[in-house]
């Protein structure tokens, strides 16, 4: 039995999950997937162990500032949410891998600030989780240790409520990479990588999951099995089509829900930040 099963029956969970609350005010179109009147048990005994750490985000990071919800980029972000969302009520969609072809096309980013929106939206509990062990960035764009994380972990030395930290005044809870490992792929194949990423959506209404290129690493298209569906980030004058249809290729499942354009033309844009465009094209069946 897992850790995390342990810690939901401790717990007494009663099977149901944290999502958005009955009679909360959402913006016009958002749906909700999951309707509780409190967050579940498993939920409330989590928070009361887990750290509350300042939302201080690094000064060149570039994510999203809740308190200005009106730039660009934070307007273009909703509007994935809302995509995301939408899917979520016809279809139970719950843990998200988002990746790209190869590196530097802006996965983190869109992890990051997808992340923020969703947790916005009152009573939508969003974990972001850092599954990228051989390249992580999502604790140097929080401002927050790199371990204890996922890794320690995995390898039995910490328990869940030691590598969950909840951004202060939001519900956006993170999970960091943890120690640099020698081996991240045979650390993805432990059974106890699967548990953890089919057991948190008990606990977070999204589970975003930050991964390495999939053209670098087998690590996305393993965690893509595990996890419900899968976004993958391109970069407009950079990826090529044929990375894309490599990348597609190389997937054992094909989950993918959408794909994220980033780096528009800055004459495109009506802020001084780069922002991205989101389409979702209609699944064959």
């Amino acid at each position: 039995m897992s850790r995390v099963h342990d810690a939901l029956r401790k717990a007494q969970i009663s099977g149901a999950a944290p999502g958005t609350q009955p009679g909360a005010a959402l913006p016009p179109a958002e749906p909700a997937a999951r309707s509780v009147d409190a967050p579940s048990t498993a939920l409330t005994d989590l928070l009361s162990k887990i750290q509350t750490v300042p939302f201080s985000p690094a000064p060149d990071a570039s994510l999203l500032d809740p308190s200005r919800p009106g730039e660009a980029p934070a307007e273009e972000f909703r509007s994935l949410r809302t995509r995301l969302n939408h899917i979520q009520s016809l279809q139970p969609i719950h843990s998200l891998v988002i990746t790209s072809p190869s590196p530097a096309e802006g996965k983190s980013f869109t992890a990051a600030n997808l992340a923020i929106a969703q947790a916005q939206l009152e009573g939508n509990f969003t974990l972001l989780a850092d599954f990228d062990f051989r390249r992580p960035v999502i604790h140097t764009l929080f401002q927050q240790p790199r371990s204890p994380g996922i890794t320690d972990y995995l390898q039995g030395k910490v328990p869940l409520e030691a590598i969950i930290k909840r951004l202060e005044g939001t519900n956006l809870f993170i999970m960091t990479a943890g120690e640099a490992v020698l081996n991240p792929l045979e650390l993805l194949n432990l059974p106890e990588a699967k548990q953890l990423i089919e057991e948190l959506p008990a606990l977070f209404n999204w589970v975003i999951i930050d991964t390495p290129p999939l053209l670098f690493a087998a690590d996305a298209n393993l965690l893509s099995t595990m996890a419900h569906a899968l976004l993958m980030v391109v970069r407009i004058g950079t990826t090529t089509i044929d990375s894309v249809t490599r990348a597609i290729g190389s997937l054992c499942q094909n989950n993918i829900l959408g794909i994220v354009v980033n780096a528009a033309q800055k004459s495109e844009l009506y802020s001084k930040y780069t922002y991205y465009h989101s389409y979702y094209a209609a699944q064959d069946s």
